[in-house]
């Protein structure tokens, strides 16, 4: 637990380039609503504590990194906004929308596993995309 608290404070991502800004200020793929149905049709539990409710695709390389990643449904984890505890704030952006996750799924199936959860088809997708 020291070790990930650590590690969530020392990956923080704060700042965008301008670059970074440019990219997330285009308009969304006309595609990505069809890969964003398909991959929470796929996936419904959040990757971290199972909870369906306010579950949200999120980009493990975000696509202001990496554009080409956007449409890519290998680069997806779902992750919900709860009302208790959001992980996808906490485990995806390290509680900065400005910061991002790079070891997201590793983190997500680390503590779904102490949490004794059993997702289905978003614990196959891990070993796909790792």
């Amino acid at each position: 637990m020291i070790a990930f608290i650590s590690r969530l404070f020392k990956k923080t991502v704060s700042a965008l380039s301008a670059e970074e800004i440019e990219i997330l200020s285009r308009p969304r793929s006309p595609k990505w609503k069809k890969i964003r149905l398909e991959h929470m049709t796929s996936n419904p539990r959040c990757a971290v504590c199972g909870n369906t409710c306010n579950v949200v695709p999120h980009h493990i390389v975000p696509f202001h990194k990496d554009p080409s990643k956007e449409l890519d449904p290998d680069n997806l984890i779902s992750l919900c906004e709860g009302d208790t505890f959001n992980c996808h704030l906490f485990f995806g952006h390290f509680r900065n929308w400005c910061g991002y996750n790079p070891d997201v799924v590793e983190d997500a199936r680390m503590w779904s596993e102490r949490l004794g959860k059993s997702f289905g088809n978003q614990s196959d997708s891990f070993s796909s995309s790792s």
